[in-house]
């Protein structure tokens, strides 16, 4: 019989062109499913195969877990202590093995045996067609529409399958069977069935790739895409910045009459681009960004990651788009939350912050309002500002002796003293859940304990908006912490 099994492995092998070792592991995995049924519960079997008798030897075996762990699958694990009983020097993750009777090749039956034996072999083949494609370095996945799978579509190139989900699909764009279809490879999922490459055709990545391919300036290292925002089949907006003084990157990118920047457009479903030149600057990077829309003003908020663009009227439907969509693709472009305003939204908002800033000075300082709107003047907007900045700046001040700064400094400083202790007894009121949640700080704790933000569960009914006005961080930053704060809302789904 063990010449059999090994005649049988040598034709398998070579009628499939595996590898024998995947073979004698689907004889080995075949003997271990067979052994396991004479268990009653969920044991784990190691069969070993000579590969050059033929013979056999069969094993049960326990995964080494830490002792603060606890059994987690008692049938096939064994804690720290009990394993060193044993095995003195063994380690957590290794494993004791127990020698067990082996189960006769005959008795697992010939259609149980090569059904296993099979299934291994093409799961072998899967991938190893799989990784001989992703050996190539290809980041677009060239193919033919197969057939629809529960809405996503199957994308075939020679023997390997891509899934193109729907939610990665340009919208109303139709595929139909037989359909060529070009995607990006965003990730390998060898846990799914059939077609473990999955694809995207909404990405910013696939426009960037892309674009890649059109441009050579692009591999040549002359030019390069900084960042690219995406509406899926209606409008796009790409950074570029060039290397080379003596390239110019928009033009480049769109080529002779267009043509670059059409086979891009052409191959997802006409979706417009707009390519905007690159900046150090975060403003500049922004008016850039808002093209086709002429900027009249803008004011940076680095706290908050937040800029206002002052549009006058003829430019502010432009400046927002249909929808909001210019804005809003020109936010996820340079990574900066964007207020547009007319100029008399932005005068009314510059007189509510001075309004503010005046009574923060006139009350936490001690001071009339004359004074209050002097340092306003010399462009202070916050007590650490009059704490902190350079006694030399403050004396410059042409309304102020050097007894007034003295005496406005120390004020400023005692009255961030006081507004410390009360924001720190303000914390106290935060429940320990939130403040283990990783990803927050002493600053943002204090954030949130201002805005009344004091357990897990308040965090988690935020909605993105909220926080980051709460907090000022960047949205993809606020959605992050807000998702870790709802993880434990689903844990008891798994």
């Amino acid at each position: 019989m063990n010449r059999e099994m090994l005649m049988l492995v040598d034709a398998i092998s070579r009628e499939k062109n595996v590898e024998r070792d995947v073979v004698f592991g689907a004889v080995e995995s075949a003997l271990a499913q067979a052994t396991k049924k004479l268990y009653q519960g969920d044991v784990d079997i190691r069969v070993a195969v000579d590969r050059d008798s033929g013979e056999y030897e069969t094993f049960r075996r326990w995964h080494v877990v830490p002792d603060e762990a606890g059994l987690q699958l008692p049938d096939q694990e064994i804690l720290l202590f009990e394993a060193r009983d044993e095995m003195p020097d063994i380690q957590v993750d290794e494993y004791i093995e127990e020698p067990v009777d082996s189960v006769p090749i005959g008795r697992i039956g010939a259609m149980a045996a090569k059904q296993v034996i099979l299934q291994k072999i093409r799961d072998a083949e899967r991938e190893m067609l799989l990784n001989d494609f992703m050996s190539r370095g290809e980041k677009i996945f060239t193919g033919t529409v197969k057939r629809l799978d529960k809405g996503d579509i199957i994308v075939e190139a020679g023997r390997v399958e891509g899934r193109l989900r729907r939610s990665e699909m340009i919208p109303k764009e139709n595929l139909r069977n037989g359909d060529r279809v070009r995607a990006m490879i965003m990730e390998v999922d060898l846990t799914l069935r059939g077609a473990p490459i999955i694809l995207s055709r909404a990405a910013p990545e696939f426009m960037i790739e892309l674009f890649r391919q059109e441009v050579p300036e692009i591999e040549q290292g002359l030019l390069e895409i900084k960042s690219c925002a995406r509406d899926p089949g209606s409008r796009a907006k790409i950074a570029v910045i060039s290397h080379d003084k003596r390239v110019d990157p928009i033009g480049t990118c769109v080529g002779v009459r267009g043509t670059r920047v059409n086979a891009v457009t052409n191959e997802l479903a006409g979706e417009r681009v707009d390519i905007v030149l690159w900046s150090e600057d975060p403003a500049q990077f922004v008016i850039g960004a808002l093209a086709p829309a002429n900027v009249s003003s803008i004011v940076v908020d680095e706290e908050k990651h937040a800029m206002d663009v002052v549009v006058d009227e003829e430019n502010l439907a432009i400046a927002i788009g249909r929808g909001g969509q210019n804005v809003r693709l020109a936010s996820e472009l340079t990574g900066w939350k964007i207020n547009i305003m007319d100029a008399n939204e932005s005068a009314q908002k510059q007189a509510q912050e001075v309004d503010v800033s005046r009574r923060l000075f006139m009350e936490k300082l001690d001071v009339d309002q004359e004074v209050a709107d002097i340092l306003i003047a010399e462009g202070f907007t916050s007590l650490e500002e009059v704490a902190y900045v350079p006694i030399s700046e403050m004396l410059e001040i042409e309304a102020f002796d050097e007894d007034t700064v003295n005496e406005l400094r120390s004020r400023a400083k005692d009255a961030l003293l006081t507004m410390e202790i009360a924001r720190e007894e303000g914390v106290e009121s935060v429940s320990q859940d939130l403040r283990d949640l990783p990803g927050l700080d002493a600053d943002l704790i204090a954030k949130l304990a201002d805005a009344g933000v004091n357990s897990r569960d308040d965090l988690a009914d935020l909605a993105v908006d909220e926080l980051m006005e709460i907090t000022g961080q960047p949205s993809e930053d606020a959605k992050a912490l807000i998702l870790k704060a709802r993880e434990h809302w689903f844990a008891g789904q798994e």
